[in-house]
């Protein structure tokens, strides 16, 4: 664990279940990642990302990951839901009717997304909502449409994924629009 300093229970947990810390980003590093991707970490991420960093397989690398493949990372919430619009019907009524063009769906579709809160990756496909949501906010695990809340917060989710395990039940006190939603079980005629 290089340069890391200072007990944190998020730091000590995660190093029992195995994954590789090296030294925390630093202010100037954290703002290069949010003007070059666009989005600000709500400041529980962004101090998490302080502490003894989680690198590794599974983790967005911040530091030295390929922009592209961050940008990846970024855009799945949105390109995976629009996989459900065009090949599972998903269309919610609050978009209004759907073109009947598959590509101007899309495009439609594609703008609603964008209009929802900016998600940003923890851990594989497990996300945050970026700032300006509310704080904590949940943790939520994203494939398509499919959204589970995976934890209540940043530290609650990382006790449930790499902690030791629980029945564990998901109350969180924050709702992000849309995301939370899907993860409260709405089909695209609730939307």
């Amino acid at each position: 664990m290089a340069g890391v300093t200072g007990p944190d229970p998020n730091a000590e947990l995660l190093q029992k279940a195995g994954v590789d810390l090296d030294t925390g980003l630093s202010l100037e590093e954290l703002d290069a990642v949010e003007r070059r991707f666009g989005f600000r970490f709500l400041l529980e991420p962004r101090a998490f990302l302080r502490l003894p960093l989680p690198v590794g397989r599974g983790w967005p690398d911040w530091r030295r990951g390929e922009p592209s493949q961050l940008g990846g990372l970024l855009t799945w919430p949105v390109d995976s839901a629009l996989f459900d619009v065009r090949n599972n019907e998903f269309w919610p009524l609050t978009w209004g009717s759907r073109p009947p063009d598959e590509t101007h769906a899309v495009a439609v579709a594609r703008r609603h997304l964008e209009e929802m809160p900016k998600l940003v990756p923890v851990y594989g496909r497990r996300y945050l909502p970026a700032a300006p949501a509310p704080s904590p906010a949940p943790v939520f695990s994203v494939y398509q449409t499919d959204v589970i809340y995976y934890g209540n917060d940043l530290a609650d989710y990382l006790e449930h994924e790499f902690g030791i395990t629980k029945p564990w039940t998901p109350r969180p006190t924050t709702r992000i629009p849309f995301w939370s939603d899907l993860a409260e079980g709405a089909e695209s005629e609730d939307l």
